[in-house]
């Protein structure tokens, strides 16, 4: 007779421990018929009419990854293989970007009013002028080659204004090292800086004088056109702007504040054309009028009038009296161009010992 199963080995029948008494007994299914129901969570009891709801288990997210460290990410760097414009190219943008700069193109609406200001009151006798001669047909009141003496208040105001700009702020923030990197050398920047400046003087004074001739060319008065007077005019006004632009900017560079450059400028203009008309006027009134013509050329406006319009492209003299004359010319000449080359030795000193910081 073949040995029955225990009950033990029914399927669906729990284990039960040897011992009942033993501790780990494990409860009893809540099914009578002996199958394992799934275990509820701990709950209110059921009352009546009212049944045990299951509580659903959140299911446990993973945790997320830490970014990894070290990660090189790609912003778009590239080498550049294109053509390379070179130095000659990197000083002219320097010039012309210094040149936007001295009329305050690009950049704040308060920048643009001092030198458009003085440019409108620098066309005050051109615009004068030819209203008269408009209206009497009679020659310009103003002379061409007396043009820059005439207005020479308005010309020293608006280089003590802006040369400082031209290099105060590349010395205040010292970035001079920046330009001089590659391929700009420090021959290149002050020349550049010159340049700019130089052009923007002579804009503001041959502009009314272009302007001017071309009205008396329109309104045609009596007598021959003053082609020659406009022509020396100009000459006088390449000149006048090289020698003043190079005597601000190095006066301006010496200090990194604009305020400071300014009324440096300007003291330079009113202390020379102060001692020129002082000791002109004491030497005249002794009779010493040889004297007095070299005092009157202290004033660079008088000293380039004298030097180019009158000494070498005989015009007449702008000044109150006569300049030096004959051999003394040279002289006047040699002057000009000793100021235009001291100013620029004393920059490029100035900045090679700005950029060695």
């Amino acid at each position: 007779m073949p040995d029955l199963p225990d009950d033990r080995d029914r399927p669906g029948t729990p284990d039960l421990p040897d011992d009942p008494n033993s501790p780990g007994t494990p409860d009893l299914p809540d099914d009578p018929n002996g199958f394992d129901t799934p275990s509820r969570p701990a709950g209110p009891p059921a009352g009546p009419g009212r049944t045990r709801e299951r509580t659903a288990v959140p299911e446990t997210l993973p945790a997320p990854s830490a970014a990894p460290a070290g990660v090189i990410h790609d912003i778009g760097y590239r080498h550049y293989d294109g053509v390379r414009l070179g130095r000659a190219h990197a000083a002219a943008a320097l010039t012309l970007h210094t040149l936007r700069g001295v009329f305050g193109l690009g950049r704040p609406a308060r920048s643009k009013i001092i030198p458009f200001a003085l440019a409108t009151i620098m066309m005050f006798p051109t615009v004068v002028s030819i209203g008269v001669m408009a209206l009497i047909k009679r020659e310009p009141i103003i002379s061409y080659t007396g043009y820059a003496v005439t207005m020479q208040v308005v010309l020293a105001i608006f280089l003590a204004a802006q040369s400082p700009y031209t290099v105060a702020p590349d010395l205040r923030f010292r970035v001079l090292p920046l330009y001089l990197s590659r391929p700009v050398r420090l021959v290149d920047y002050v020349g550049a800086k010159v340049a700019a400046m130089t052009a923007a003087m002579f804009l503001i004074l041959a502009v009314p004088l272009t302007v001017l001739f071309v009205g008396e060319l329109v309104i045609d008065p009596p007598g021959p056109a003053h082609t020659s007077g406009y022509l020396t005019a100009l000459a006088g006004a390449v000149v006048l702007a090289v020698m003043l632009s190079c005597l601000g900017v190095a006066i301006a560079s010496f200090t990194p504040r604009r305020g400071l450059g300014v009324a440096a400028v300007i003291a330079f203009y009113l202390l020379t054309s102060a001692i020129s008309g002082a000791l002109a006027a004491m030497l005249e009134s002794v009779n010493d009028y040889t004297a007095a013509a070299w005092a009157w050329v202290i004033n660079p406006f008088f000293l380039v009038d004298a030097a180019v319009q009158v000494g070498l492209l005989g015009a007449k003299a702008s000044g109150p009296t006569t300049y030096p004359a004959g051999a003394d010319v040279v002289v006047t000449i040699l002057a000009v161009v000793a100021l235009i080359a001291l100013s620029v030795t004393a920059l490029i000193l100035r900045y090679r010992k700005a950029a060695s910081r």
